[in-house]
């Protein structure tokens, strides 16, 4: 059970490394995570920055995030701390599986 509807910086930065294992262009994650281009950015540059991500350019301008072996060490504690709390599987792996 949630305390409120929001989702949680945690919550947020999980989805995003969710996406991240199969790679993910801004636009994508943007839109898969439900989050707006500011929101976009703002996640994108912490979890890069921390080594979290890496930006790979694919060709043609084109640019995909990817999970590193930090980041999945991060995912696993994250997806850990939700099991704990309770969070529904259907909100976790919603997020991975489209």
């Amino acid at each position: 059970m949630r305390v409120n509807r929001r989702r949680s910086d945690i919550e947020i930065m999980g989805d995003v490394l969710r996406m991240g294992k199969s790679g993910a262009g801004k636009t994508r994650l943007m839109y898969r995570v439900d989050m707006s281009y500011s929101q976009t950015q703002k996640y994108l540059w912490f979890l890069t920055s921390q080594g979290f991500l890496i930006k790979v350019e694919t060709g043609k301008s084109r640019v995909i995030y990817k999970v590193t072996d930090k980041g999945n060490n991060l995912l696993k504690s994250i997806e850990n701390l939700e099991e704990i709390l309770g969070f529904s599987d259907e909100e976790k792996y919603y997020i991975a599986a489209t």
